[in-house]
């Protein structure tokens, strides 16, 4: 059943109208708001402390999908005989698997209620494909390798925000988003220190290049860490085993306050497909889908990281070195504007303003070949990643209910915009360089695109706010209701 505002309303008139003249303490099971609010902060730090293998496991994520980038600086491309747009095709076909899987896979997700056994799973198979590119010959080989590496790797990132948000509420759910990428922005920076290390010590070790070795030890380490995660990681409230019977109430309790009603105790009518149903029938989500696409075609700069630092004309070694201080940088910055994203309960134009530092950042680019300016606005365009980690956040909380529906609009918008990397594989030719400046008009094009789609989306949702409220005036409800961030 297809969670809306008027099923909120509803809720609230019928269950809502006897409390409000009620004496009793809601939290009286809890033994009393004070007692509530330590279990609640005991609660958040038992969860914060295990999701926190989240970031580990997203950090090898895209590790593993984007060493390829790392690995072309020191004998990837010739060793396989690329020619042409080869290498590009390779790093596009990750992500026609990456798609494919999304949807499907957050469904079973939702289905079994187990992603501590179902995304470490998934973890050690996609290490096991990572360290077989290390043993491929040619372009066939190294395209087979990709395309499974991302038909596996497609479980971890929606299944991961869809497991936020069954334990945080919205006004929680940036921070913890913004961590969780983090994982991925942290990957650009440790990538490229781990990369130089292995690329510049180990070549001719066993007989294997250097570029053979990245693959060998960073996909072991994946299985590694995959491993660890099944005893770390929690599952739903329902299902998770390590929780007091008064912190799985506390829980679900936390859950149904935020949105008006509980996943526990939502009916789901239709079957299981018609989570997929709400979902593609909803044009919002289509929407978003397009606006998250055209910022990631944006965002592309990020696989050729290490070629654009090369144009600052130092060695492979300096070059990848250098790679990881804007990374940091936009680390801490998505930090701060998430957090504060979360506190002013705002997305848009805590997002827009990092977009637009990043826009700012292309033009220095197309303007100019000093190095100092070049590397200024690698800077720029990485904290555009900051902006990025604020729509994921606003993604999460603008699609609620049901849960079914929650699953599957997560997947498919996430699914759907990496279409943009498969577009954006081909944005930074060779010939092109080393200036890139058609490469960066596309960056600008596509970020206003998004910045323009993602306006008419937050127009849409205050009409709906609005809507909402005129309703629960209309009805005589006290309480106010769910209501979207915008």
């Amino acid at each position: 059943m297809s969670f809306s505002h008027s099923d909120a309303a509803s809720i609230r008139e019928e269950k809502g109208g006897v409390k409000e003249h009620d004496e009793v303490d809601p939290d009286a099971e809890f033994g009393g708001t004070e007692a509530r609010k330590k279990l609640e902060k005991k609660l958040l730090l038992k969860l914060d402390i295990r999701m926190s293998i989240l970031v580990v496991i997203y950090i090898l994520n895209y590790i593993d999908r984007n060493n390829a980038g790392a690995a072309r600086l020191r004998g990837f491309q010739t060793d396989l005989h690329l020619v042409g747009e080869e290498f590009a095709t390779l790093l596009s076909i990750l992500y026609v698997g990456y798609i494919i899987m999304q949807i499907p896979s957050n469904m079973f997700l939702n289905y079994i209620g187990r992603p501590s056994l179902y995304l470490p799973g998934c973890m050690i198979v996609w290490g096991v494909i990572s360290a077989l590119t290390g043993i491929t010959k040619n372009f066939t080989g190294a395209l087979l390798t990709r395309f499974f590496l991302g038909f596996v790797e497609a479980a971890f990132f929606p299944g991961s925000l869809f497991l936020l948000t069954k334990w945080y509420k919205r006004t929680e759910i940036g921070l913890r988003t913004a961590i969780l990428y983090c994982g991925n922005i942290i990957s650009n920076a440790f990538g490229a220190l781990i990369a130089s290390g292995i690329l510049g010590g180990m070549n001719g070790d066993l007989g294997h290049a250097a570029w053979r070795w990245l693959f060998f030890i960073e996909g072991a380490l994946t299985v590694f860490v995959a491993i660890c995660a099944i005893f770390i990681l929690p599952d739903f409230p329902t299902t998770t085993r390590w929780l007091t019977d008064e912190e799985r109430r506390l829980a679900m309790r936390r859950m149904e306050e935020d949105a008006g009603v509980g996943d526990q105790n939502e009916t789901e009518e239709g079957g299981k497909f018609h989570g997929l149903y709400l979902a593609v029938t909803d044009w919002k989500v289509w929407w978003f889908a397009l606006a998250m696409t055209a910022q990631v075609v944006a965002l592309s700069f990020n696989a050729y990281f290490p070629t654009l630092s090369a144009t600052l004309g130092y060695n492979p070694t300096v070059t990848l070195l250098l790679c990881a201080p804007p990374f940091i940088f936009t680390v801490l910055l998505a930090f701060w504007l998430s957090r504060h994203s979360d506190k002013t309960k705002e997305r848009f134009y805590h997002m827009t303003v990092s977009y637009i530092f990043g826009i700012i950042g292309f033009v220095i680019a197309i303007c100019t070949m000093n190095t100092a300016a070049r590397y200024v606005s690698l800077f720029l365009m990485a904290q555009s990643y900051a902006g990025f980690v604020v729509m994921y956040a606003w993604m999460s909380n603008s699609f609620p209910r049901p849960p079914s529906k929650r699953a599957v609009c997560l997947s498919l918008i996430n699914g759907f915009s990496q279409l943009g990397n498969i577009a954006g594989s081909y944005v930074w030719p060779s010939n092109w360089g080393p200036t890139y400046r058609y490469s960066y008009g596309i960056c600008i094009a596509c970020t206003g695109t998004a910045i323009a789609m993602s306006w008419v989306f937050r127009e849409h949702l205050k009409h709906l706010n609005k809507k909402e409220e005129e309703e629960e005036q209309e009805k005589g409800i006290q309480e106010k209701g769910f209501r979207y961030l915008l």
